[in-house]
């Protein structure tokens, strides 16, 4: 127990000692302050071509992603080509809004390399630029047109369809096309179902798979009829390709045909269909997907189911929870 003050002790030698163990004591805003110098060196690095990529990630870590991409923002017209492509690629990896205005500027870029990160970016923030996406179907680099195609896919903007239909129609490299076909279905207008479903005679498989996926976004019955062929096949990296199909399909139009691929011979094809439903708005695959992985003894068929666990980025205490529900965890 601490002694009690003499009553000789002055006052004023009190305050003092008081008023030093305050000072003592750190700031409250030191933390932040911490994390913003922090931010700051990570972000030099990043001008500096240090690293990006790990750069990145420890901004994201450090939760300053807006405060960085507006700092970067500012070398969006760095006369170095190497700068601009490191901060388009850096703010295409950080998604926030305080470098929206530099990505559909660096969308504009004279380097191919800067556009697609722009591209990237702004499909990552789900924002509706069509100005900057949609000349850049026409962009002289492949990479470039790809990109544009997905962004406009992520932004679900029916206007865009008949543009990506076009542009599908005149593209020569196959991964470009690919995207386009999907974006259209992404696009969700009805009307370019027609326009889709000629590429389904492709002689390039990853044409016609791409096109059929996005008959299947459209709810066009050649997509359905399509995917059901897919899904009947003896070959289970076929029903595998038709499970695929059904990526980002409400479970509702999904689940007919879904369904009873859940009793698949293949634990990782029954276990991509779980998740492909969940994702699609089937809440119970989740606990499907946790009891099945608990249940399975096989270790590569675990392995794959949690391949498919792995990006729903589930917590234990959800996981524990779904086991609970099942009756099998206290």
């Amino acid at each position: 127990m601490r002694a009690p003050l003499r009553p000789s002790t002055p006052p004023t030698l009190s305050a003092l000692v008081l008023a030093l163990l305050f000072a003592a004591q750190p700031a409250p805003a030191a933390a932040p302050a911490t994390r913003q110098a922090e931010a700051d060196a990570q972000v030099d690095r990043v001008l500096a071509g240090e690293g990006v990529g790990a750069a990145v990630s420890r901004l994201q870590f450090l939760g300053m992603q807006g405060y960085a991409a507006g700092r970067l923002a500012d070398a969006a017209s760095a006369p170095s080509e190497r700068t601009r492509r490191d901060v388009a690629y850096a703010l295409s990896l950080l998604a926030a809004p305080e470098g929206e205005r530099a990505l559909v500027r660096l969308a504009r870029d004279p380097d191919g390399a800067v556009r697609m990160s722009a591209a990237q970016g702004l499909g990552r923030l789900g924002r509706p630029h069509p100005e900057a996406l949609l000349p850049l179907l026409a962009d002289p680099t492949s990479g470039v047109r790809r990109e544009a195609a997905r962004a406009l896919g992520a932004l679900n903007d029916p206007r865009a369809g008949a543009a990506l239909s076009a542009a599908a129609r005149a593209e020569p490299d196959l991964d470009a096309r690919a995207a386009m076909l999907v974006a259209v279905g992404q696009a969700s207008d009805a009307r370019q179902a027609s326009s889709l479903r000629p590429f389904l005679l492709s002689s390039s498989e990853s044409t016609r798979l791409a096109a059929a996926r996005g008959l299947v976004l459209l709810g066009d019955r050649a997509g359905r009829d399509y995917a059901k062929a897919l899904l009947g096949s003896q070959d289970r990296f076929v029903r595998r390709q038709g499970v695929s199909l059904f990526e980002g399909v409400p479970a509702a139009r999904a689940r007919p045909l879904l369904h009873p691929l859940l009793e698949d011979a293949d634990r990782g094809l029954a276990a991509a269909t779980a998740r492909v439903l969940y994702q699609g708005g089937e809440r119970a695959m989740l606990d499907w997907l946790v009891l099945a992985s608990w249940n399975e003894k096989s270790s590569s068929a675990r392995l794959a189911i949690e391949r498919e666990l792995e990006p729903l980025h589930l917590s234990d205490e959800a996981r524990r929870a779904a086991l609970r529900r099942a009756g099998v965890a206290p």
